[in-house]
């Protein structure tokens, strides 16, 4: 092309093409915009470099030709230009050019980021057409005008070398695991930077959508004021939550960190945990709070106490999760998108409450949408729920993730739990890699501390029955007038049901995640309504209701699982200490049947913790020694996909395995399928998206979003049984939006019946 040639960076739809972003305008946005985000963590001037040539293929008269074709020719030709490699390439031979030939492997931290920045990290090497080296030596197209608009400012090798020496360990895995982090974090910096540039581009009011939201010391206010309205609840209970909540606020004043707060179940952390984070994010200048909690099933719950507590400031509080692939939601009208759906992007506001599954995952994903949120972590507090639910099968990745958010980004990380997974590093336990908290950063207290409050809402004795037929424990339900059994398959929640309703169902109960969100949130509002009534009241439920649900009974049967799974259940018993100045019971049984192998090295570390600890086997030490069995029963399975050896494996040329990790990574092995339950008001909704996809211009979020309310995960057997049959797809062609069509299969006491009443994979039917 000419000299004088205008080089254009996006197109924009029905808009003539001076008005179009220019290369060089968006280039330079961008790397400003990724210096800004990158600065904190000492990568400002690698982020700002990545930047300018991210691009820098779009220089070519190939790409030029292609941004001007239609968006249908556009589909048709892409992937044959690849305009992502070429400032990879440039910034091994800029780098090599101004620092030497002995910082080349350094390079590829800035080679990463810009290949990846559309198609998402790739393998360093794996012999394959997509990984970096294959790119970093690929021909391309010209794109040499690039030099006649971009100037890259000069830099030396300490300043390249300077962070990554700082990241280095005595411990090989630790480094390449802290450099692999690295190149995340300046990938999210930039990704984001691309990806905000254009939508301003395309849209500038989405700007002031995504800078709308109330600052973290009006939420600090507003939650202060609710949290007055609790100051005259009398008795114990409502005391010792008080005394939590104190300790909370004087904890904020300590510097950035790890951090564990232990609280016994109904102790009142979820409010205490928050009002810690939104103090410390003032005293220490960080930008927002991101509660982790480990089931989709109770996140609406913590949401909603969240926007009670800060009332008109709602807004603030920004749900991150789904059961659709948003990917492959399509949404061309934009005309009225919210803040929150801006947000879901990359996680820019106040507070974001989402689950292990989304934090975790995105930590270890190679996809470009999903990496984006990643430097939004940093400088910010971390709230992680139920820390007992880490993965464990992952542990020591998802710890070490931790480790580098706290010690090199900025990021204060809450443990928080009743049952403390004995995390910690400890010269007891030398083969076990944990984190470094300090015993100080317990928010309540030293161990004594803990204990105390520990002691003081004591509101359960435990009882060990040992083994208990089906017929037995039924019986033993029906002698109470309100009890909770809680198992750990649906299928022994369906029988255990059955055998209790053979003389009728009044007053009787089954909960398990089968069961679509609104259709159980329903059953447990009746549930909730019986006990308050003082009726008779008897329930079988999967451990959905152990985590996060506010109930309470004054019996509770639990089938032995991990102790950390029966303090949960206890949680259920005597919640509000209603029956002082006795206990609520909760009994501990073995089924006849026997232990599904999933759960056996769990009951077995239990098993042996009861015989030491007869009288209390819910006490601290009960519960630290129990995780001390467990992880050594796991050894090598705490990190079963070796992430952080093949991570060190050739670490030496920076050559990571991302996209291998990515693939690989899962916190929860869930291949199962959503379904939309047109149940009560579903009905409604799926109809309202029957004629979006009729009109086919893209869906309504805020209605996908109600439909999350109206699904089940169904496990594929049970889906391709059924499909087109009972289940269909509202658009087949891209197997979106399944739909149970057959409603008589749909029980309003278990849920969807799929013709195996006992779900005969239980393993993976555990909710």
């Amino acid at each position: 092309m000419k000299k004088d040639t205008i080089y254009y960076a996006h197109s924009l739809k029905g808009r003539p093409q001076e008005e179009w972003q220019r290369l060089e305008e968006h280039l330079k946005n961008v790397a400003e915009l990724a210096r800004q985000f990158a600065e904190p963590f000492g990568g400002g001037d690698w982020a700002y470099v990545a930047g300018l040539l991210h691009d820098i293929g779009k220089y070519s008269d190939e790409f030029q030709k292609y941004i001007k074709l239609s968006k249908e020719k556009q589909k048709k030709s892409r992937g044959k230009i690849d305009h992502s490699s070429a400032g990879a390439q440039e910034a091994i031979k800029l780098i090599i050019e101004q620092v030497g030939k002995s910082n080349d492997a350094i390079a590829k931290l800035i080679s990463y980021t810009i290949a990846g920045h559309h198609a998402g990290l790739t393998n360093g090497k794996d012999n394959t057409r997509s990984d970096l080296e294959t790119r970093l030596s690929k021909k391309l197209n010209d794109y040499s005008r690039w030099r006649d608009e971009i100037n890259i400012p000069a830099f030396s090798g300490d300043e390249i070398s300077k962070l990554v020496s700082n990241l280095c360990r005595k411990d090989n895995y630790e480094t390449a695991f802290a450099i692999s982090f690295l190149i995340r974090m300046l990938f999210s910096c930039v990704v984001d930077a691309d990806r905000l540039d254009a939508e301003y581009s395309h849209d500038p009011s989405k700007k002031e959508k995504r800078e709308s939201y109330p600052t973290i010391q009006e939420l600090k206010e507003k939650l202060n004021t609710y949290l007055t309205t609790f100051s005259d609840c009398t008795g114990v209970v409502n005391e010792k939550r008080a005394g939590v909540l104190q300790k909370c606020i004087v904890a904020a004043e300590k510097p950035v960190g790890l951090f564990s707060l232990t609280v016994p179940t109904g102790g009142g952390k979820t409010l205490s945990s928050m009002a810690f984070a939104l103090s410390h994010a003032i005293k220490h200048n960080l930008k927002r709070i991101i509660y982790v909690i480990p089931y989709t099933s109770i996140i609406e719950q913590n949401a909603e106490v969240f926007r009670e507590a800060f009332g008109h400031l709602s807004s603030a509080v920004v749900e991150h999760h789904s059961n659709f692939d948003e990917a492959k939601i399509k949404n061309e009208d934009d005309d009225e998108i919210q803040p929150w759906e801006l947000a879901i992007e990359n996680w820019d506001a106040p507070i974001i409450v989402t689950t292990n599954v989304q934090f975790f995952e995105s930590l270890f994903s190679h996809h470009a949408g999903r990496c984006r949120k990643l430097h939004n972590i940093m400088n910010s507090v971390v709230i992680l729920d139920e820390a007992q639910m880490l993965p464990v099968n992952m542990l020591y990745p998802c710890l070490r993730a931790i480790e580098e958010t706290a010690n090199h980004y900025n990021t204060t990380v809450v443990l928080c739990t009743a049952t403390q997974p004995a995390l910690e590093k400890s010269s007891d336990r030398p083969n076990f890699k944990g984190l470094d908290i300090k015993p100080e950063n317990e928010i309540i207290g030293n161990k004594k501390a803990v204990e105390k409050l520990y002691q003081n809402l004591e509101r359960v004795t435990v009882e060990n029955l040992n083994e208990l037929s089906d017929d037995t424990l039924v019986g033993k339900l029906k002698s109470h007038s309100q009890v909770l059994c809680i198992v750990n398959t649906r299928g022994r929640a369906r029988k255990l049901y059955d055998l209790l309703c053979k003389n009728g169902t009044q007053n009787y109960f089954h909960l398990s995640a089968n069961m679509c969100p609104e259709h159980r949130s329903e059953k447990l509002k009746n549930i909730k309504q019986t006990l308050e009534e003082k009726k008779p009241c008897k329930v079988i439920s999967t451990q959905v209701i152990e985590a996060g649900v506010d109930i309470d009974f004054p019996i509770v049967y639990r089938e032995i699982a991990g102790i950390d799974s029966i303090a949960q259940a206890a949680g259920r018993c005597n919640r509000e200490n209603r029956l002082y100045p006795n206990r609520g019971r909760v009994f501990v049984f073995e089924p006849e049947a026997g232990i599904v192998q999933i759960f056996r090295q769990q009951v077995d570390s239990t098993g042996e913790v009861i015989r030491h600890h007869l009288e209390n086997m819910l006490s601290l030490d009960a519960i630290g020694e129990f995780f001390e069995l467990y992880f050594w029963k796991k050894g090598d399975g705490l990190d079963e996909l070796k992430i952080i050896m093949n991570l060190a494996e050739d670490a030496p040329r920076l050559n990571f395995p991302f996209r291998k990790i990515s693939n690989e990574f899962r916190v929860i092995d869930d291949y199962s399928i959503p379904v939309i339950i047109p149940w009560r008001n579903g009905e409604v909704l799926v109809k309202e998206l029957r004629e979006q996809v009729a009109k086919g211009k893209g869906f309504d979020k805020k209605l996908l979003r109600k439909l999350q309310r109206f699904t089940v995960n169904i496990y594929p057997q049970a889906f391709a049984k059924h499909k087109g049959i009972s289940i269909e797809y509202l658009i087949p062609e891209s197997e979106q939006f399944a739909v149970l069509m057959n409603m008589d299969i749909y029980s309003e006491e278990y849920g969807p019946d799929l013709d195996d009443p006992y779900f005969r994979i239980p393993e993976r039917n555990i909710f």
